[in-house]
């Protein structure tokens, strides 16, 4: 393991911990928060997460025990930028856990965009962002993006408003529609993780927007197959089309039921 997270830490984090004394969350410090995560890694987690692309430094914590954490320690803005600035794979991941979309401004959620190295990452980043009030802008800006993993996370975003309702949705049906439109003339050029996010974005937009239902359908079909490379992993790629049919079939027989 690096030297930055063997004792004693860098005098940076003391620092931090020395700014952060005397809040409500005091007692998950950085130097704690790492230490629990280090204790909880798994040589099998780490070869997982490097199978699904995640380099770098990582303890290989399950996303069960992050769970865990993140109930533990709630929102904890400066905990999660202490956490994101440490590199490791697994602090990144808790830190848009507990991050508070409220404190966080467009700047910085960009800037965690950038520096994003791996589409379990961006993946996260998305729900960090679909929480915040600027959710609509960065879809906007995040799809248009070159960057696979920016577009993978900007795409993934689409997807959680898509399946919010009412007025918590910032997006109507008509800008929404406008992504079913992309991403069928856009999809098979795209880079390979962002097609994934694109395929998941299109049932998402299927499956929650009733007035969609139809145009994403069709726009499934006609983009047919979508191919993806998963690497070293058993994940596949759903038929958005066969899913959008499926999932309206069972959300109609639970409101029969009803």
């Amino acid at each position: 393991m690096p030297s930055q997270y063997s004792e004693p830490f860098p005098p940076t984090i003391e620092v931090f911990e020395m700014a952060r004394a005397g809040t409500t969350a005091a007692q998950w410090t950085l130097t704690k928060t790492l230490r629990e995560l280090k204790s909880l890694g798994t040589a099998q987690n780490r070869k997982t997460f490097t199978r699904h692309g995640v380099t770098g430094e990582q303890f290989g914590v399950s996303f069960a025990n992050l769970g865990k954490l993140k109930k533990q320690i709630k929102v904890d803005q400066a905990l999660a930028e202490g956490l994101w600035d440490s590199g490791n794979h697994d602090a990144r991941v808790l830190a848009m856990m507990i991050a508070d979309p409220s404190a966080m401004k467009t700047t910085q959620l960009d800037a965690w965009a950038k520096s994003v190295d791996n589409h379990v990452l961006a993946g996260q980043l998305s729900n960090l962002a679909a929480r915040h009030k600027g959710a609509a802008a960065r879809a906007a800006k995040w799809t248009k993006s070159r960057s696979e993993l920016t577009s993978t996370a900007g795409w993934s975003v689409v997807a959680s408003l898509a399946r919010l309702e009412g007025e918590e949705r910032p997006l109507g049906d008509e800008a929404i529609g406008e992504y079913v439109d992309r991403i069928e003339k856009e999809i098979h050029r795209a880079p390979n993780r962002t097609r994934y996010s694109m395929n998941g974005a299109l049932i998402s937009i299927g499956l929650g927007c009733p007035k969609l239902e139809k145009r994403a359908l069709a726009a499934a079909k006609r983009i047919g197959t979508v191919e993806v490379d998963h690497g070293e992993t058993n994940c596949k790629t759903p038929d958005a089309a066969e899913y959008i049919r499926k999932g309206r079939s069972a959300f109609g027989k639970k409101k029969k039921k009803k």
